[in-house]
């Protein structure tokens, strides 16, 4: 049977939405650049300029007239991951939204999983000295301790300049188990399904994921940061409808193609910490 009535841009759109829904680490990074990426391989220049220096002003006296140094970075969308999936009779599929939408969604939502991985594993990055624990030395908090060392996450901030505005840090979900234990976090009670949000501490925004890097439940990097710090480009490249050779089937699969870079690796900091 052939495939009369698919509308590819609507599917497409709708993997996007499910996508979009549920991908916290998507939350903590810029998207500045999301538009101009094509494929796999597309490069996207990321210019940036020297601080300024500030003189002191002498009457009468010359002023030195500073040449800005520039830098260049590059974006590169290095992964594609894809889904495909087939039922019997694709157009009496579309006819019932709910077997479709969830279908979608699922699709949506593995490759959320993927996408989010690849954005966690930018905690590797991290500057020098803008760190609390180690893989040799793991901090284990406690309900009563892992308020203090989320704060402390947001010195080692301040302390390398990272602006207030925009901070976040992602939690596992033990994390979030010690902060409903202590009174000291301000916790949301809204909107948790849908961001990922769980709280706040200081100027931070608390999200909570399963995907926070971590070795055989030991080692979990607890990642904080500005939204400047990582840049992350994605497209849902193509979306199609087909008939499979082999079976009776009509089948949908699409295409998922991104890539990030941590940009700014001062303005992040981990805490390498085991569960207690």
């Amino acid at each position: 049977m052939a495939i009369s009535n698919f509308k590819q841009t609507i599917w497409a759109k709708e993997v996007l939405r499910a996508l979009r829904k549920s991908l916290v680490y998507a939350n903590i990074v810029n998207n500045d650049y999301e538009g101009e990426i094509k494929g796999k391989g597309s490069k996207v220049k990321i210019n940036s300029i020297s601080d300024v220096t500030i003189g002191t002003y002498a009457k009468g006296a010359d002023i030195t007239i500073e040449q800005l140094s520039d830098a260049q970075q590059e974006l590169e969308t290095t992964e594609q991951d894809y889904f495909a999936f087939a039922v019997e009779d694709i157009d009496a599929a579309q006819t019932q939204s709910n077997l479709m939408a969830a279908a979608m969604e699922s699709a949506g939502f593995g490759l959320k999983n993927k996408a989010d991985q690849f954005i966690a594993a930018f905690y590797s990055g991290v500057a020098a000295g803008n760190t609390i624990g180690s893989d040799a030395v793991p901090i284990v908090p406690t309900a009563a301790t892992f308020y203090e060392y989320l704060v402390d996450l947001g010195v080692v901030l301040d302390e390398a300049d990272v602006p207030e505005e925009n901070r976040w840090c992602v939690v596992p979900p033990w994390g979030h188990g010690m902060m409903q234990k202590d009174d000291r976090f301000v916790l949301y009670k809204d909107d948790v399904i849908k961001s990922g949000k769980i709280g706040q501490v200081d100027n931070m925004i608390i999200y909570k994921s399963n995907n926070v890097p971590n070795t055989a439940a030991t080692k979990y990097k607890i990642m904080a940061g500005h939204k400047n710090a990582i840049s992350f480009a994605d497209a849902i490249n193509k979306t199609e409808a087909f008939r499979p050779e082999k079976g009776f089937q009509d089948a949908v699969k699409g295409l998922h193609t991104y890539g990030g870079k941590l940009v700014r690796p001062g303005s992040i900091a981990v805490l390498t910490a085991n569960k207690s």
